[in-house]
């Protein structure tokens, strides 16, 4: 694949096997990304101190969902250089992972507990002035990583949520009853989410701060909220219409108008088409393509503003042994992280 960023490294075959939940081995990403810090961008960040540090946090996670293997997400991009190629784009990196998740899938009470650990995290690295990245992991980490930068920037936030689908179902209009298609309606205190177990999770997010980029599944339920709330989201029509650079100017004048704000994106790697990132849990044809995808990071990175970034829903047991469509996945997630953080193609 040709396309201008780190190509995939060559996976050393070993003959594991993701079915059992457990992910072929990565050979790291070629040393050849450090001339990107050469290459780089020297943005200034409005939200970040000097020097620049970025906060890994791993979350091995997978329990707003039923599909196993999302919670080796964090460590198989840790194993394909991840951290590496952030620091080959000058940025201090710190690593804070949560680790495995132990208990009961699917648990309310689980999901929260970890949600709120995540969160306390993530306002701890954001109040040292660093820039977040949390790897999932299932999203509904967005719970906990939304909550934990809205206490350090209040108000003022607002959410870039890039993504296939809404994920703003309510305990109330879930029909599946996974956690990870009702991160939003927490986070907007929506009605049904007032639970004893959700208890920390305190509305944070209102209406017009949050805008969604990729939609093109979802609920007829949540087609109903972001009507009713007013909520702006950009789907897969609007792509094909305006094109990737509008929609994303657009996005932007709609939740930071005056370009001031930190943003907080939330990017689920479903928002790519399958063949661009097929080791997902819910993927859903007709998605970003390459370029679309990187454009959004890239844009997003030009603003200055980027306070945080969410990169989730990689499953690297669905790459059903197929080292390929794995190290595919697990590359693109990287390049995604490293437009975002800077990298350039020129």
């Amino acid at each position: 694949m040709s396309n201008g960023h780190q190509s995939p490294a060559s996976p050393s075959a070993n003959g594991s096997s993701a079915a059992n939940g457990t992910a072929p081995h990565l050979a790291p990403a070629s040393t050849s990304v450090a001339a990107a810090a050469m290459n780089g961008s020297y943005v200034t960040h409005a939200f970040i101190q000097v020097p620049k540090t970025v906060a890994v946090l791993g979350v091995a996670f997978s329990g707003g969902q039923a599909r196993g293997g999302v919670e080796n997400g964090p460590q198989t991009l840790a194993e394909f250089g991840l951290h590496q190629q952030l620091r080959d784009l000058d940025w201090n990196v710190t690593v804070d992972n949560l680790g495995r998740p132990i208990g009961k899938l699917k648990n309310p009470r689980y999901v929260s507990a970890v949600c709120e650990h995540v969160a306390n995290l993530v306002e701890q690295h954001a109040r040292a002035g660093e820039l977040v990245l949390t790897v999932g992991g299932d999203h509904s980490i967005g719970m906990a990583t939304i909550s934990g930068t809205s206490r350090v920037y209040g108000d003022n936030m607002c959410v870039v949520w890039v993504d296939a689908h809404a994920d703003i179902n309510t305990p109330l209009t879930t029909d599946s009853g996974n956690l990870h298609g009702c991160p939003v309606s927490f986070l907007m205190g929506l009605p049904g989410t007032d639970l004893p177990e959700f208890k920390w999770c305190k509305p944070c997010l209102s209406p017009d701060r949050i805008v969604y980029i990729g939609l093109r599944d979802v609920d007829a339920g949540e087609k109903r909220i972001l009507r009713e709330y007013g909520i702006k989201a950009f789907s897969m029509t609007e792509v094909d219409r305006y094109g990737i650079g509008k929609v994303v100017e657009m996005a932007l004048d709609h939740v930071n108008p005056n370009r001031d704000r930190p943003i907080h994106l939330s990017y689920d790697v479903d928002a790519l088409d399958p063949s661009v990132a097929p080791a997902t849990g819910t993927p859903v044809r007709g998605g970003l393509t390459f370029r679309e995808g990187h454009y959004i990071c890239e844009a997003l990175h030009e603003t200055g503003l980027l306070a945080a970034m969410d990169i989730v829903e990689v499953n690297p047991a669905l790459a059903n042994g197929d080292v390929t469509q794995l190290t595919q996945t697990v590359a693109v997630g990287c390049s995604l992280v490293r437009s975002a953080l800077g990298e350039t193609l020129l």
